[in-house]
């Protein structure tokens, strides 16, 4: 192509799409004459932390054959008690890679012709064509990158990849704990190792994480309880006892005691198990889910959240901070966020559940709690147009076991910006549902998780995303996802955030955007067949996120401002957006997190539906669990 070609074909692009500045890397590129090969796209940054050409294959190195059958002998971890590899090795694994310097090919097809230069005038298809052309080039390149920047984030223990760390930003000396390895930071980094076909630092990282599950009943008020999964875990590398020229490798885990507000995360076991279903489904090795510590890891979450409680509702009772929002913004209670990955989690561990003698019980509970959790939420968080009329003319104070009013909700509860908010067509499910309190904000991961895990109906899952085609301008506008809406603002702010300068309104938790969230929408997308939405919000985020380089979130109502305290290099907005492209390119691997809603349940609800009361009926049962 010719200086003149590629200058044309500039004002061609940028006169007639103003709104492409995605490709302004691009066409620098292609206005300044030298051949594309030439020009890294990529800036070389440090690491810090990981090669990019990680090491597979070698969990050898550590005993697991050791802990077959349940024999853990001393690799049961205790409780603050670092997890160690007393495996010898000096030699640096994390230092610069040669590879991190790729040149980036942009092939720019049908230009150059024997008549030199096109014409502008009337040659509209041949600018179309360029556009096409240089959008797919600069969107493979800002793929290559994000590859690049996850498998820089790539954290190891004893040469073995385990997982990824929070953020890689080098702009920030302050680290925080964002050289973690979270749990549910790692599922979108997790999930595109899988669709890439890289299994083993997903296999890893699943039963790394399960020794440092908490094994110990403790009375304690400040120890974890049995079957808890930190939130993270930090590598250290420290030297070996008696020998200074020999190091060994040490894993911390945090079970939120050093995490901001002290909150145990209830939903890192959830994703655990989760994840531990979709490795199976992926790679077709079902030998780690069949392990018997793997089962009896995935018996013990589910007997921390089937325990028996205060609580008269089939919902999981937490606290404020305990999932994705972890700062306190007035969901404590029964989230939804919670209550979609309990069920989706409760549908994967029946589905992975090795049949044994002793877990008859534990299984009666499950099957119990999926009915009542998917009766409870479908019918009582569901809120449009229809529904919400009906509580505008509730009647209060209703004692009976046919109320209609069943949670005492006072119709002046409904919120002015409801009114506005609510399409004609389309609903969603509420955040949170307590006796005389309606949560009526829109909870993004909830609504999402929901119509992934089916816990809301085919009709109901159609009409979130309905609801989100029809608000795109809030809750997408110019980047995806809003985590919430609407924000906090004013004296409500104060009141129920504690006056949080990290929360403000329209920042960070309290309605800011999460590029991370675009990985559940696209699944959400795929399982209802409307890939076109997710498609759409891809292409919203390739304009930007790289050029802001991969902000952990977005501020203001339309996401227009980089996150005022967001990190940079997020792991999980560069793996979410990894994870969105992969099942846009194979629709059909979505089916590795999608939870298909079984004749049994579809039956049970519609006894409940048909007549709630007669479950009171029935003689309570009591389970061993």
């Amino acid at each position: 192509m010719t200086m003149a070609t590629s200058q044309a074909a500039l004002q061609v692009l940028s006169g007639s799409s103003p709104g492409h500045s995605l490709f302004d890397h691009c066409f620098k590129i292609l206005s300044s004459g030298l051949p594309v090969e030439s020009v890294n796209y990529r800036k070389k940054r440090g690491s810090g932390f990981a090669p990019l050409h990680y090491r597979l294959g070698m969990i050898g190195r550590y005993p697991f054959h050791s802990i077959n059958g349940f024999s853990r002998g001393k690799a049961i971890v205790k409780r603050l008690v670092p997890m160690r590899c007393n495996c010898q090795w000096t030699e640096n694994i994390r230092d610069e890679t040669a590879t991190e310097g790729r040149s980036v090919s942009l092939p720019i097809n049908g230009l150059d012709n024997d008549k030199g230069d096109f014409a502008l005038n009337g040659n509209l298809d041949a600018a179309n064509s360029i556009l096409g052309t240089v959008e797919n080039s600069c969107s493979k390149s800002v793929e290559e990158e994000a590859w690049n920047l996850l498998r820089e984030s790539i954290v190891y223990y004893c040469s073995n990849p385990i997982g990824t760390i929070a953020a890689n930003d080098p702009t920030n000396s302050s680290t925080l704990n964002y050289d973690h390895v979270f749990i549910r930071d790692f599922i979108p980094s997790g999930i595109a190792f899988l669709l890439k076909g890289e299994y083993d630092i997903v296999r890893n990282f699943i039963l790394y994480t399960l020794q440092l599950q908490s094994w110990e009943k403790t009375m304690d008020c400040h120890s974890p309880g049995q079957g808890l999964m930190p939130a993270s875990f930090k590598v250290r590398t420290v030297p070996l006892e008696g020998d200074d020229s020999a190091t060994e490798d040490v894993l911390d885990p945090d079970f939120g005691e050093a995490a901001i507000g002290r909150v145990a995360p209830v939903d890192s076991g959830l994703w655990w198990i989760i994840l531990l279903r979709a490795y199976g489904k992926c790679s077709g090795d079902l030998s780690v889910q069949e392990r018997v510590d793997v089962q009896t890891g995935i018996k013990m979450i589910l007997r921390l959240c089937l325990t028996d409680g205060f609580d008269m509702f089939p919902t999981l009772l937490v606290t404020d901070g305990s999932c994705m929002i972890d700062r306190r913004m007035g969901i404590h209670g029964h989230p939804l966020e919670i209550q979609a990955l309990f069920y989706s989690a409760l549908l994967c561990a029946r589905e992975m559940f090795a049949p044994e003698e002793g877990s008859a019980d534990l299984l009666r509970a499950l099957n119990n709690r999926l009915v009542a959790l998917s009766f409870h939420i479908r019918e009582y968080y569901w809120i449009d147009l229809k529904k919400l009329n009906v509580i505008y003319r509730y009647s209060t104070e209703e004692y009976s076991y046919d109320a209609v009013n069943k949670f005492n909700i006072y119709p002046d509860q409904i919120p002015p910006w409801l009114v506005e908010f609510m399409p004609n067509r389309g609903g969603y499910l509420i955040g949170n549902l307590q006796p005389a309190h309606m949560d009526f904000r829109f909870f993004s991961l909830g609504n999402l998780w929901s119509i992934v895990s089916s816990l809301a109906t085919q009709d109901q899952s159609h009409a979130i995303l309905d609801l989100i085609e029809a608000k795109w301008g809030v809750l997408v506008a110019e980047m995806p996802f809003k985590i919430c809406y609407p924000a906090l603002e004013g004296q409500e702010w104060r009141i129920i955030t504690g006056s949080d300068p990290k929360n403000t309104p329209w920042s960070y938790h309290n309605g800011g955007s999460w590029p991370t969230l675009l990985w559940q929408l696209t699944v959400a997308c795929i399982k209802m067949n409307r890939p076109e939405l997710a498609e759409k919000a891809v292409e919203l985020t390739e304009r930007r996120i790289s050029r802001d380089k991969w902000p952990e979130y977005y501020d203001t109502k339309r996401g227009r401002f980089i996150g005022k305290q967001a990190r940079l290099f997020q792991t999980w907005s560069i793996a979410g957006y990894l994870v969105a492209k992969l099942l846009l390119a194979n629709p059909g691997a979505a089916k590795i997190l999608v939870n298909e809603e079984d004749s049994e349940l579809v039956n049970a609800f519609s006894m409940i539906s048909a007549n709630p009361r007669r479950k009171r009926g029935l003689k309570k049962q009591s389970f061993i669990i």
